[in-house]
């Protein structure tokens, strides 16, 4: 078990983030940005953020890792009061994300210009499915229909089955990701450059789609649609997935003319160098269903750790494919730190990835666990001038909250 760090100096020191977002996207945008410093403060309806639902065995563990580092005030934006308190926190904040709907922010009086008039170096991150213009712009936009329009699924799986979705968030996060970047541009944009704040249109599409590449140009090329390849590539050849005796799998990526010869004489078949259908990549590429079953055959009469053990000692690109329990015990992650337990009030202990990247002089650290609702109302308001007084008569008045959706989930659990 690891511990959590003391509050050591970090990069994003002194930024404030106000994340009004909920599920993954915005998260991922101010995960990245509190695993590095930033204080983000969720700013969370009487309901909580979703993914406090997202419940895998009672426990939600999406929340404990979506929201490490973060601290959450609970505000009910129905209420007018509310509005006035988060408006106060904007005054204190370099940063605000939301994703609602285009046009529900400026509906709750709380749109970009109502904000930039408080305060003219805010950044304000907008998370949507289909971006903030458009004809698809009011639609709802889930990752899952990102994952399908930026045509992902359309490349991924095999040809002669359905398209594919990912099993993971991968459209949020890839979002997430490119979210995190863009702030930080637009905060340097102000703290560097003395620029004004300005309002960022992440889409979950568009990120996504950026990461298909040359498609488009691709397709223009050849007049061709790529076809769904498995796990074999359309530039390079031999890449595929490959079943060992026990059945278990590895991946090899023979990519440079100079692996793949290796590759060819180190499995006895060093008469394929010369051979035209394999000479060069193109031609291997033509011919890739005849090089995988020479390569499988090879593979498939020895164990997973028999190759790996020959493929290492050859120097061949060849690892094993592995399901979570796997990664969780190999030498090289536990090694790294990749996955670290820290305590926890429900599970005893949570595993979590580790800060990426790395950093040599001012790292980003696990200082705290995700928040209960509510939980830093009285350090976050209390900062603004209110009293314990005045913290108890907005919690009567349902202005702030805190604590429900942790008694809701324990009175069902126990049920």
């Amino acid at each position: 078990m690891k511990a959590f760090q003391p509050a050591t100096r970090c990069p994003l020191d002194g930024v404030r983030v106000l994340d009004l977002s909920r599920v993954v996207a915005g998260n991922m945008v101010s995960l990245l940005l509190a695993d590095f410093g930033a204080e983000v403060v969720k700013i969370e309806p009487p309901a909580g953020d979703p993914l406090r639902d997202w419940l895998v065995a009672g426990v939600p563990t999406n929340w404990k890792v979506y929201a490490r580092n973060k601290k959450s005030v609970c505000l009910d934006l129905r209420k007018d009061e509310a509005k006035t308190l988060l408006l106060q926190l904007v005054d204190t904040a370099q940063v605000f994300i939301e994703n609602f709907r285009p046009g529900t922010l400026e509906k709750m009086g709380l749109g970009p210009d109502v904000l930039h008039a408080r305060n003219p170096k805010l950044v304000i991150v907008r998370v949507t499915g289909w971006g903030q213009t458009g004809p698809y712009r009011h639609k709802p936009g889930f990752g899952t229909l990102a994952e399908g329009a930026s045509g992902f699924a359309a490349l991924n799986g095999f040809a002669d089955r359905e398209p594919v979705l990912p099993p993971i968030q991968l459209a949020d996060c890839t979002a997430g990701v490119h979210g995190a970047f863009a702030t930080l541009v637009a905060v340097r944009e102000v703290e560097v450059r003395g620029g004004r704040g300005q309002v960022i249109d992440l889409s979950l599409l568009e990120p996504l789609f950026s990461f298909m590449g040359p498609q488009a140009a691709s397709f223009q090329a050849s007049g061709r649609l790529r076809p769904r390849t498995g796990s074999r590539s359309t530039t390079a050849a031999p890449r595929n997935a490959y079943r060992t005796s026990d059945d278990r799998w590895v991946c090899l990526s023979a990519s440079t003319q100079a692996m793949t010869e290796r590759l060819f004489r180190v499995i006895g078949r060093a008469e394929l160098i010369d051979n035209p259908r394999y000479r060069t990549n193109a031609e291997r590429v033509q011919h890739a269903a005849e090089l995988d079953a020479i390569i499988g055959d090879f593979i498939g009469r020895m164990t997973l750790a028999q190759n790996l053990e020959f493929f290492d000692r050859a120097d061949v690109t060849v690892g094993p494919i592995y399901d979570i329990a796997q990664i969780i015990d190999d030498p090289h992650v536990k090694a790294r730190e990749m996955v670290s337990a820290y305590p926890d009030e429900e599970m005893g202990t949570v595993p979590m990835h580790c800060v990426v990247p790395r950093l040599s002089v001012t790292p980003g650290a696990i200082r705290r666990p995700a928040p209960g609702l509510g939980e830093h109302n009285a350090e976050i308001l209390g900062a603004l001038g209110l009293g314990a007084d005045e913290l108890a008569r907005l919690s009567a008045a349902g202005i702030i909250c805190a604590g429900r959706q942790r008694a809701r989930k324990r009175a069902a659990q126990a049920g």
